[in-house]
């Protein structure tokens, strides 16, 4: 799938063996340019606005659809697997981290729970089959966070996902607060509202939101400054926390090992490897990712 102008390219593929099974070691290429909400974090003074929302918005699009035209599910889309080719402003936004990722198709329907919590479709943490529409309940919840700073479901009680944080999103309770949403377009209000739908079968598909006028008529969309940089900001420690949390609840979930398996190898002394890691400390641009 690497081929896709916004899905991070994979350089080189190598076979290698781990506690005497066979696992592959993934060259990608190297995204210096860091996730998406830290580029909006650090632009100080420089406002963030509902135009830039819906660009960005059309390049992660871009990304599923191609996905998805392969009846690819990705599974785990969000910020942390979304980042920056550069440093520069030319910078390319790229989806990233395919650990979860499968195919899917209307007589082969996903079953398996993987996901991280504040992103997660309805469908998905319940016993029913799902499929790829999973991934564009996460592209609302990107969207949404986007626009104002906060996600539309969180945990009052301090773990990765709580009861209260499942019913939520089960019955796709939310809402549009003031000031961060008082100046937002209604336009970008509905267009969550067509994503966070709770029925996938009701959910805009990647096809709809891409014809969206939102989305494919940027340059028309307001550019009335946001809270986003501000209220990220303000609440960067939060985040940390939160990542730890996610990671956390990762690390024990289940997951489907028919599909490739994620390995850590950072305490491997696999010659390749460390070769590799004598490359990256001298300054080469490259950057391992083992499966």
């Amino acid at each position: 799938v690497s081929g896709g102008p916004h899905i991070v390219r994979i350089l080189s593929l190598y076979e290698n063996m781990y506690r005497g099974k066979k696992c592959l070691l993934i060259i990608m290429e190297c995204m210096e340019g860091g996730e998406l909400f830290s580029r909006i974090q650090v632009r100080g003074d420089q406002a963030f606005t509902e135009r830039e929302a819906s660009e960005i918005m059309r390049d992660i699009g871009t990304a599923i659809q191609y996905l998805h035209n392969m009846n690819i599910a990705h599974r785990d889309i969000k910020p942390e697997n979304l980042l920056y080719n550069s440093k520069e402003d030319t910078g390319v936004l790229k989806l990233t981290d395919f650990g979860f990722a499968k195919e899917t198709s209307l007589h082969n329907p996903l079953q398996t729970p993987c996901y991280t919590p504040y992103y997660v479709a309805p469908e998905v943490l319940g016993p029913e089959k799902y499929d790829k529409s999973c991934d564009m309940w996460s592209l609302g919840v990107i969207m949404y966070i986007l626009l104002c700073g906060f996600p539309p479901f969180y945990s009052n009680t301090g773990q990765a996902i709580s009861p209260g944080m499942k019913r939520r999103i089960r019955m796709g309770q939310y809402e549009f607060p003031k000031p961060e949403w008082a100046e937002v377009s209604e336009e970008a209000k509905q267009l969550i509202n067509q994503l966070l739908k709770t029925d996938p079968n009701e959910r805009m598909t990647i096809e709809q939101f891409m014809n969206h006028p939102w989305i494919n008529q940027s340059m028309v969309v307001p550019q009335m400054p946001l809270h986003t940089t501000r209220v990220l900001t303000e609440d960067s420690e939060m985040w940390d926390e939160v990542k730890e949390e996610l990671t956390s609840a990762l690390a024990t979930m289940r997951v489907d090992y028919e599909q490739v398996k994620i390995k850590d190898l950072d305490a491997s002394s696999n010659p390749l490897l460390n070769k590799r890691r004598k490359k990256a400390a001298t300054g080469e641009k490259i950057l391992v990712h083992n499966l």
